[in-house]
């Protein structure tokens, strides 16, 4: 005999299903013969029992409520729940992807100005699987460090060069992924510590351009902004964007780690008048994002691009990638030695790398992870005797130093970030990013959803976790005994073999 103790759901949606209409009767009599009163019970029983009867036998997309009733949309208030009861009552502290609770915390900690040391140990696995950051038995006082600059556009010898002070970089954010409020509060952080923004594809800069930040212009597959309606390089209106004070750079975006290999759409319901003036687009008419740019069609075709826009501009230009094939990577890199033409920097991103929407087997399956792309990138232009001719910039799931660091061992110059700094500002990873309905008002362009961003207080909170990023950076320096970022490299790494980059690894 079974002792587990069960509900059996078939027996009690019957019973629901009868008691509802027979308790809506009976205080309708109720009602009726011995007091008014019971018709307050009667009015809901009512509207139950024939939402009830639609569910059972009317509607036809459920199967579960056409069997169960209204029992069975309990099913599907949990499943809507669930997200948030596992995120706040049954997940651990190291289970969220893609960020977990206690990644998170670090994150808001920093940008509240708040200590976010740990105690008692930390909550990590350690079974020698992990890469770890080799310390020196002689550390270096913060007096002996150097300060933090980053020339783009140095190795071209061009007029117009940019020194970034800052090592973290707002990722690319448009508007339109972001609403303007969020926009607007990542500008003013970022206007604060005399950091990078990078303006995202979104065409026109409007919101970015409000706070007076240094911004990095993106140029998309589908150029919003400068194009022309055949979706190719509007060179004259490129040059009158470059010659904005503010845009200090231009970055051509080949491809994004959380989608790499495809475009997109933007359907013509959301083409509101100022998107359309914005992007360069047509209202009452959906614009889609091709794959790669038409201008690139192979290796040279695709340098040769890089140097126009670079000869259009007179900025610094680089490019954004996530490596599929590292072979064809070393081919790029060979074309741009066989031109003598080269970005000022390369971005490389990482497939953990987000979006406000994707298919999910991009998200789950396209693209080298970062840390491997980065070493492999970094190897080829070594090997190829052109590191010396451009930047690095490293982006993907690089939200906090312990990462950050590791990174720049793996050859960075600089980290690009975009979920850290949305979640300086209050993200709560509620992964509604391409619904509009973003809870915190960060990725919904909802009135009523935006009027919850105060822009001067997440502004303070954006130039406080690029502050407490910097501090812990320096202490990370210091426990290695370098001077700088710059002197890193990957033998301050200790690099197991289990690791994706155990090809390239270094063992005592």
């Amino acid at each position: 005999m079974s002792t587990k103790l069960a509900i059996n759901l078939h027996k009690l949606a019957r019973f629901t299903n009868t008691i509802i209409p027979i308790a809506a009767l009976t205080l309708f009599l109720a009602g009726w013969q011995i007091s008014f009163y019971f018709h307050f019970l009667t009015v809901p029983l009512l509207g139950l029992t024939l939402v009830n009867l639609y569910y059972l036998f009317v509607q036809r997309n459920h199967s579960l409520l056409r069997n169960f009733g209204i029992l069975g949309q309990g099913r599907y208030m949990l499943e809507s729940l669930g997200p948030e009861l596992r995120q706040y009552l049954y997940s651990s502290d190291t289970e969220e992807r893609p960020f977990n609770r206690t990644e998170r915390a670090e994150v808001y900690r920093k940008a509240n100005n708040i200590d976010s040391a740990s105690s008692f140990g930390s909550q990590n696995d350690f079974d020698a699987r992990e890469i770890k950051l080799r310390h020196s038995l002689f550390p270096i006082s913060k007096e002996g460090l150097l300060p933090y600059r980053l020339t783009f556009g140095e190795e071209r010898g061009i007029q117009n060069t940019y020194t970034l002070t800052v090592p973290f970089i707002v990722s690319g954010m448009s508007y339109g992924a972001l609403g303007q409020r969020a926009v607007r509060s990542l500008a003013r952080g970022i206007a604060q510590t005399g950091g990078l923004m990078n303006t995202g594809e979104g065409g026109y800069p409007k919101y970015h351009l409000m706070e007076n930040c240094d911004l990095a212009f993106q140029i998309g597959t589908a150029k919003f902004g400068v194009r022309h309606e055949d979706g190719t390089l509007h060179e004259q209106k490129l040059a009158e964007l470059s010659a904005l004070e503010q845009i200090k750079l231009i970055e051509l975006k080949l491809s994004q780690g959380a989608k790499p290999g495809k475009g997109g759409m933007l359907p013509k319901e959301k083409i509101t008048a100022e998107i359309s003036e914005l992007r360069g687009v047509p209202m009452g008419k959906d614009v889609v994002s091709p794959t790669h740019h038409p201008e690139c069609e192979d290796y040279h075709s695709a340098v040769a691009f890089i140097r126009r826009i670079q000869d259009v501009s007179q900025l610094p230009v680089g490019i954004k990638l996530c490596i599929g094939d590292p072979h064809q990577f070393a081919e790029l890199v060979a074309e741009m030695k066989r031109q003598d033409s080269f970005p000022d920097w390369i971005t490389i991103d990482g497939a953990e790398g987000g979006t406000g929407a994707a298919p999910k087997a991009f998200i789950d399956r396209v693209g080298m992870p970062l840390f491997p792309a980065l070493k492999s990138a970094q190897d080829i232009l070594v090997t190829a005797g052109v590191r010396q001719r451009l930047k690095l910039v490293a982006s993907g799931k690089l939200i906090n130093p312990g990462s950050q660091i590791i990174a720049f061992c793996l050859g960075a110059d600089a980290i690009a970030t975009a979920r850290g700094f949305m979640l300086s500002i209050g993200c709560i990873q509620a992964m509604q990013c391409g619904s509009n309905t973003c809870p915190v008002g960060i990725t919904t362009h909802n009135p009523r959803l935006e009027r919850g961003i105060d822009i001067a207080d997440k502004a303070l909170r954006v130039a406080n976790y690029i502050h407490s990023l910097e501090h812990d950076l320096e202490e990370l320096l210091c426990a290695t005994g370098v001077r700088c970022v710059r002197e890193l490299s990957f033998d301050n790494l200790y690099v197991p073999i289990e690791s994706s980059l155990y090809p390239f690894a270094r063992h005592p």
